[in-house]
């Protein structure tokens, strides 16, 4: 498999599958392409038709999009979801709620793994977002979120890494659980070591 991501400081979307593979002890190539350069989209475009990472190319199989990509990893590894079709069904829907919304949260907090901004980014909106992210995080069935690690907190990732870099104090349990995976830990220690710096203005994934 070869996973084609996004500079791991600032890309949050491609966190998610890199996450889940790791976690599943899946053996994967790393193809990595900077962010916000005039030659970016084109790089992408070799791999993905939407122009966007990450892509998870599988063989002749090529996937795009972060929750696609982890609904493909899951038919190889059920474990990937909750073995209760409640929950499973459950923790379905908390990712897709992540997918789809919280774009205050995205906007006014963009990804960036190396700098911390307390107290920035507060505006109403994103208190909303912060508040119903409390909510679905006061519910963890144990140290993640559905007690076993699970493709919502593949999902849920890069909010833990907002929330580090914003100073947001949620959950400290279950931040402190994800930001201890070995996985979390080498793709920050990754972002470290990344030369690129973007405008902040510029990140909004």
């Amino acid at each position: 498999m070869q996973l084609v991501i996004g500079n791991k400081n600032y890309s949050s979307w491609s966190l998610r599958p890199w996450l889940a593979m790791k976690q599943l002890g899946i053996a994967f190539d790393e193809v990595r392409i900077p962010l916000s350069r005039p030659e970016t989209k084109q790089q992408i475009l070799m791999h993905s038709p939407a122009g966007k990472v990450p892509v998870l190319k599988d063989g002749n199989t090529v996937v795009w999009d972060s929750l696609a990509i982890i609904e493909y990893l899951a038919e190889r590894h059920p474990r990937l979801w909750p073995s209760d079709p409640g929950e499973r069904a459950r923790a379905r829907a908390v990712s897709a709620e992540m997918h789809s919304g919280f774009s205050a949260l995205r906007h006014y907090m963009p990804m960036n793994a190396r700098k911390r901004y307390p107290g920035k980014g507060r505006k109403p909106e994103v208190l909303a977002d912060i508040e119903r992210i409390r909510a679905i995080w006061s519910e963890a069935r144990g140290p993640f979120l559905f007690g076993e690690f699970s493709g919502a907190d593949a999902m849920y990732a890069p909010v833990v890494l907002r929330f580090r870099t914003y100073e947001v104090d949620v959950n400290r349990k279950y931040m402190d659980a994800m930001l201890a995976l070995p996985a979390m830990k080498e793709w920050l220690e990754a972002a470290e070591r990344e030369p690129e710096a973007i405008a902040e203005a510029d990140v909004y994934g």
